[in-house]
């Protein structure tokens, strides 16, 4: 361990980029690329952090650089209480940065802090990725640390609606970029528009696949 980071399994998380901040050239579900002073960053984003920023050309996000073996992966968020949870999951055995982004896509940070905290484990397990035994880890490491939090930042509202309604195909290309299959991508899609079809909302469409997956 040296002293930019900290290393979890075969990662590193490093704290070289604290922050980011620039013109959102290009924006999707799971990416936005942030130009700062003619320099373009990708930075890899939940649908938490799409739902804050859809609607600004330009901003601030907090970051972290996950350092592989084989990539040099850059993480963005909008609010200090995503980033924090992020590093708090990813902390956990079996949770990776992949994962835990899944999570909060999938549901907000201060659901997902509270079912923690109340030892909730099938709300987690609804979550694709997170089964019975990582659910179980959840708690048991995570539940004091976020119990201290509570009342300091991880208990904000829910994500709020898109304003614009987009197609499902950008619903399936984020889903994909999740690393979800696209043949169980598509069912999940299916199931979602043919039980509610007056959804039509990116985000919507997101997070109701990634739960009946």
């Amino acid at each position: 361990m040296d002293n930019w980071g900290y290393f979890w399994s075969s990662s590193a998380v490093r704290y070289m980029i604290a922050y980011l901040k620039g013109n959102f050239t290009t924006k999707t579900p799971t990416t936005v690329l942030v130009e700062v002073q003619g320099v373009g960053y990708e930075v890899n984003i939940s649908l938490h952090t799409f739902s804050r920023i859809q609607a600004l050309e330009k901003g601030t996000l907090l970051t972290c650089l996950l350092i592989r073996e084989d990539a040099h992966i850059l993480y963005g968020f909008y609010e200090q209480e995503e980033k924090d949870l992020f590093l708090h999951l990813i902390s956990v055995s079996g949770v990776g940065a992949a994962t835990a982004r899944i999570m909060l896509s999938s549901l907000p940070p201060s659901e997902i802090a509270r079912a923690i905290v109340q030892g909730n484990e099938p709300v987690l397990e609804r979550v694709k990725g997170i089964g019975k035994k990582t659910a179980q880890r959840l708690v048991l490491e995570l539940r004091d640390k976020l119990g201290r939090k509570q009342g300091a930042g991880l208990t904000g509202t829910d994500i709020p609606s898109l304003s614009h309604n987009t197609s499902e195909a950008d619903a399936l290309n984020a889903l994909l970029a999740l690393g979800i299959a696209r043949s169980a991508a598509e069912l999940a899609l299916r199931k979602v528009t043919q039980s509610d079809p007056e959804i039509t909302g990116v985000e919507q469409l997101i997070k109701r696949a990634l739960q009946v997956m």
